[in-house]
């Protein structure tokens, strides 16, 4: 796991000449997460899971070791706390509004609950086949959204940890999820292969829960999902980072395809985050962390500035 700065002053001298940037990998290996703790900080993660504490200088991260370790980029180099409680990997992390709570999930069909300040689990809950590949906390709501290998997406209620609703199966293991800043919509995303699967798919979070829009033209699994700040765009958008070396920008309500990165040579890309209004970070299997920026000037178009 490595906490990276953005070199900004270098970064905004190559994006008037269009030219790229490429610094010593800061990983050797895979990345496999990306997460921005500000416009100029973020963390990535070889084999762990990250997720943030809103507005503040504290993560956490979750590993093949089956523990969650709390960090404070303002305290000493040894983690905070160390949370122990799943029997399996852990493939899940999400910081609820208030920061006062962690959810985690596994491998082993478990959700668990913690208090962020004593460190204890409060609660769990287990379903059968419910492999976790990710959770999102909802804005301001006291529920969590969670992916699983099972194809499903679920919505928990964190007040006893109860699932509050299932969204229709897809046909494909749905690898990812997030949530609007609003809290009145979702998106997850699927595996497959040769454009099989391979979509992401937008949900309505209030009364209706029903599906809104998809979004296909992956060719392999879509590994991430982000809605896009909506400072430059004159539509809200949605962006999709695949392993197939591609990321797309999306309308969100039409689900048209507005612009496509092709990142030749990264590999598989695993990881998507918003870095502020108009930059993503996306972490891949080949060539580490790609900044990338989006310029509205002769239409929507998505460049990578730099790589590291």
């Amino acid at each position: 796991m490595l906490l990276l700065s953005r070199p900004d002053e270098i970064i905004e001298e190559r994006i008037q000449t269009k030219a790229f940037q490429e610094y010593s990998p800061a990983h050797m290996d895979t990345v496999s997460v990306v997460a921005a703790l500000n416009s100029d900080l973020c963390v990535s993660g070889g084999k762990d899971k990250v997720a943030c504490i809103p507005k503040s200088s504290q993560f956490f991260s979750a590993s093949r070791d089956r523990m969650v370790m709390m960090w404070d980029l303002h305290g000493s180099s040894q983690p905070r706390q160390q949370l122990c409680g799943h029997a399996m990997v852990v493939t899940g992390l999400a910081v609820s509004p208030d920061s006062s709570q962690l959810c985690t999930g596994s491998r082993d069909n478990t959700l668990l609950l913690w208090d962020v300040v004593t460190g204890q689990s409060v609660e769990r809950a287990s379903v059968s086949r419910n492999v976790v590949t990710h959770l999102c906390w909802v804005p301001r709501e006291p529920y969590i959204l969670q992916t699983s290998e099972d194809k499903t997406l679920r919505l928990w209620d964190s007040r006893g940890l109860q699932v509050a609703h299932m969204f229709p199966a897809k046909q494909h293991i749905q690898t990812y999820c997030e949530v609007s800043v609003d809290g009145h919509k979702c998106i997850s995303c699927s595996n497959g292969f040769g454009g099989e699967g391979c979509e992401a798919t937008l949900w309505d979070l209030r009364q209706t829960r029903n599906r809104i829009c998809e979004y296909k033209g992956h060719f392999q699994t879509v590994a991430s999902c982000v809605f896009l700040p909506r400072a430059l765009a004159l539509m809200p958008l949605i962006a999709t980072s695949s392993h197939d070396c591609k990321v797309k920008i999306w309308n969100q309500d039409t689900g048209a395809c507005l612009f496509t990165l092709s990142l030749d040579g990264s590999g598989p890309l695993t990881s998507l985050a918003v870095g502020d209004a108009i930059s993503l970070l996306c972490a891949s299997f080949n060539r580490g962390i790609h900044l990338l920026r989006m310029d509205h000037s002769q239409g929507l178009e998505l460049q990578e500035v730099a790589a590291f």
